[in-house]
């Protein structure tokens, strides 16, 4: 698989130098600048494409072109907006950038509790704590209904923890779930944001009478208004996986699971139409198997993700090592039948100093550098072992 760097563009604390002389073969990143909506300019594409090719690798994948909630939620400027997605489709393809990862989660993408918890070795990895998302849910965000939504044992777990929990606490926990994990992703909000609780609760609003199956249909409705430009100019579109890969805060997830996945390329059953393959997202779901899906889905996929999570007993989950059993046979399934597809690694720990550095949550320097060179050495193993 080419090896490739999730790069937030020229304002990056790791620059394309850095990443050339640790083996990164390709580049994936976006136009951070541009709002979500906006065309993307044939001329900036081409410029951050010039800058990448520079150091001698290319522009791999885009990660992400976002979606706009408008589109996911159906908002009166939905064809607008999707016809804005077009045209910024085919400037990226006449600048030959041909590989799109997207997601189509509302409101909130990928969600964490806790982003530096303490690992045994001094490095820390994020965290997703089951009873900690419910007091945000039902204590802090205070949702109608929400209390009755989660199981008794995190309930349970909740009213535990509420009985040592503080100002100071809840404030951390709104930065984790919503500030820290969200700005930089899906840009709905951003560190100078006065109530981001309140402007959370605005956005849920927008998804009220808004079921799986409805979603479903918003996103059918979307993939085929873009497929004929990815036809033309040979773009493939890959959706990441819901993460975590259930419903949360009322709202629904629709690439949680093996029949959800089936769906959705089965309703628009077009090559371009395709999946990223995280086998992170999906193991933080004990229902998903995640060398199965591989070995399933390998035809389908356009780009991996190269993490792995552990589940725990009551549902807490967190980031696994890189070489997990697991993911070596996911990494083995791939080098097999599509050793030409992008490869990212994500997730890593914080470690020699990256908690220092202000790095975006999950994106460390060294903590990736490390696990780039795990999975380096298990592809070259069995590169090896195929000859």
């Amino acid at each position: 698989m080419e090896k490739t760097w999730r790069w937030f563009g020229p304002n990056d604390k790791i620059t394309l130098g850095m990443l050339r002389q640790i083996g990164v073969e390709g580049i994936v990143t976006a136009l951070h600048g541009i709002p979500n909506g906006d065309i993307w300019p044939l001329e900036e594409i081409e410029r951050i494409k010039h800058m990448i090719e520079e150091h001698g690798m290319r522009w791999s994948v885009v990660e992400s072109l976002p979606v706009s909630e408008s589109i996911k939620y159906v908002g009166p400027d939905r064809d607008a907006l999707i016809e804005n997605y077009k045209v910024s489709l085919a400037n990226l393809g006449k600048a030959g950038v041909k590989t799109v990862c997207y997601n189509f989660m509302p409101v909130l993408d990928w969600a964490r509790t806790d982003l530096e918890y303490p690992n045994p070795d001094g490095t820390s990895n994020l965290y997703f704590n089951r009873a900690e998302f419910a007091y945000f849910d039902v204590r802090i965000l205070k949702r109608p209904g929400a209390a009755e939504q989660w199981d008794a044992l995190t309930i349970e777990r909740m009213n535990r923890l509420a009985e040592t929990m503080t100002p100071e606490k809840e404030a951390k926990l709104v930065e984790n779930i919503v500030i820290k994990t969200q700005g930089f992703v899906s840009g709905n909000f951003s560190e100078g944001d006065a109530n981001p609780v309140e402007k959370f609760r605005s956005l849920l609003k927008l998804y009220e009478g808004i079921d799986k199956d409805m979603l479903r249909e918003n996103m059918k409705y979307f993939l085929e208004a873009v497929m004929p430009v990815c036809n033309e100019y040979g773009i493939n579109m890959c959706v990441h996986p819901d993460d975590p890969p259930m419903p949360v805060f009322g709202l629904p997830r629709i690439v949680t699971c093996d029949e959800d996945i089936e769906w959705f390329l089965n309703a628009v059953p077009d090559e371009h139409n395709g999946l990223t393959f995280c086998a992170g997202s999906l193991s933080a779901g004990a229902h998903n198997d995640v060398v199965k899906f591989a070995k399933k889905y390998a035809s389908r996929t356009h780009f991996v993700h190269a993490r792995i999570c552990t589940v725990m007993p009551g549902g807490d989950f967190r980031e696994s090592s890189h070489l997990d059993p697991r993911l070596i046979d996911v990494i083995r399934t791939f080098e097999t039948v599509r050793p030409d597809v992008p490869m990212r690694v994500d997730h890593a720990p914080l470690m020699l100093g990256d908690d220092k550095m202000g790095y975006n949550a999950g994106y460390s320097f060294h903590g990736r550098m490390l696990a780039l060179g795990m999975v380096s050495g298990i592809m070259a193993t069995i590169k090896q072992e195929k000859r």
